[in-house]
């Protein structure tokens, strides 16, 4: 939904909201086990501090991506366009057709698609995502795409980091596995540390390497819609429309005019080339 000042868009549904927090809750989780557990215990300073730059710039990007794709407005048609005056303010010729949305009587542009979770049409609709609790499309994209990037790297940095400090406590009889207890006020004083770093790591590699999988997917998926100029929607309808053209040019509608490091940033908006669609010769 949108406030009265247009300021601000979130979608009220408990499914999504439910998904984004666990969403969260996963992440936080693998930051908890890589920092207390594998980094911050680890007695080579450098090791330690070149891995903890790179882990906190990563999941900075990955949070902040997320925020982007949940808190951005992902290209809803304003409600109730459809009208008589709207309809005749348009000058259509004789033969020329209209389509609007029934459910939020909105004229509707082309590649345009109704999502029955948002309530809402959304201009160049990908899909809703729960995990974002937001549909993809026209203007977050890109978010999107970044998420599942840097959710990509998180992973495979947190695998590594998990896999090695596992494998040193089996060479060193687990002497060095996990941090002391003296040190640590997060376990229990009955608890032995060692087990106990064993059951987090071993958590930390299963999820870390289901994540990797499924936004390995997901980036794939996305990476070859922007190619192939297709959303989710229309791959599943299998029609072939006139906008359908495999380019690296359609790259630039999502992340921007001409590739730079902006493309990798959550934070700047993507700059587009060419000029919205906004013409009525399709529906669903």
């Amino acid at each position: 939904m949108i406030d009265k000042h247009n300021r601000l868009w979130f979608v009220q549904d408990i499914c999504g909201i439910i998904c984004a927090i666990f969403t969260y809750f996963l992440i936080l989780f693998a930051q908890y086990v890589v920092m207390m557990c594998i980094l911050l215990p680890e007695e080579n300073s450098l090791y330690k501090l070149v891995n903890i730059v790179i882990y906190e710039i990563l999941f900075f990007l990955a949070i902040s991506s997320h925020l982007r794709t949940m808190l951005t407005d992902p290209g809803a048609v304003p409600r109730g366009t459809a009208t008589k005056e709207a309809i005749e303010s348009l000058g259509l010729i004789e033969g020329q057709v209209l389509y609007k949305c029934q459910k939020c009587c909105s004229i509707k542009p082309e590649r345009a698609h109704h999502c029955s979770v948002c309530q809402r049409c959304i201009r160049k609709m990908d899909h809703h995502c729960p995990w974002v609790n937001n549909c993809v499309g026209l203007n977050n994209q890109k978010y999107f795409v970044l998420f599942t990037f840097y959710i990509i790297l998180l992973s495979t940095h947190s695998l590594f980091l998990a896999v090695f400090s596992l494998v040193k406590c089996v060479e060193t009889d687990w002497k060095q596995c996990g941090p002391r207890q003296a040190a640590i006020s997060y376990i229990p004083a009955h608890v032995n540390p060692t087990p106990w770093t064993i059951i987090l790591l071993v958590c930390l590699i299963f999820e870390a390497l289901l994540f990797a999988i499924f936004t390995m997917i997901m980036f794939g998926i996305q990476i070859q819609g922007i190619y192939n100029n297709e959303t989710g929607i229309e791959s599943l309808k299998k029609e072939n429309k006139s906008w359908r053209m495999r380019s690296f040019k359609s790259f630039r509608d999502v992340f921007g005019t001409r590739f730079n490091l902006t493309w990798f940033s959550p934070f700047t908006k993507p700059i587009v080339g060419g000029k919205v669609e906004t013409s009525y010769s399709y529906a669903v």
